[in-house]
């Protein structure tokens, strides 16, 4: 009894001792890219060409390359959306100023995916 009562608190110990510093399985980053279509691949590089520096845009595209990957086949959870001519796929890096003006797009009426695409692409 003795035994099985130590087993237990050592597994115990253990378990909230990986909890506690994040070593758990589900805390390891994954080293899988999100597979996505050639069409979805190519709206995530070309939205890229959105960003408002030169930095922003060359860091968008090194992401897409590090977390996504061409499969046969479009990612039907990737949230791939167009307003006023421009395809966006997944989330954007919306800077402060692109947040304001989602916040006041909205405020205005705007549909939040609709205004998040606009601000990326116009502000």
């Amino acid at each position: 009894m003795k035994r099985i009562i130590a087993a237990v608190a050592l597994v115990m110990i253990t378990t909230a001792g990986l909890v506690a510093t994040g070593t758990t399985a589900q805390a390891q980053p994954s080293d899988k890219k999100t597979p996505v279509s050639e069409a979805q691949y190519q709206t995530l590089l070309n939205q890229c060409g959105y960003a408002n520096t030169g930095q922003r845009r060359a860091d968008c595209r090194a992401t897409v390359r590090e977390n996504y990957e061409v499969s046969s086949e479009a990612n039907p959870n990737l949230d791939c959306r167009a307003y006023s001519g421009v395809a966006v796929c997944g989330p954007l890096p919306l800077s402060p100023a692109e947040r304001r003006c989602v916040r006041s797009s909205v405020e205005g009426g705007l549909t939040y995916r609709r205004a998040e695409v606009e601000c990326y692409a116009f502000s």
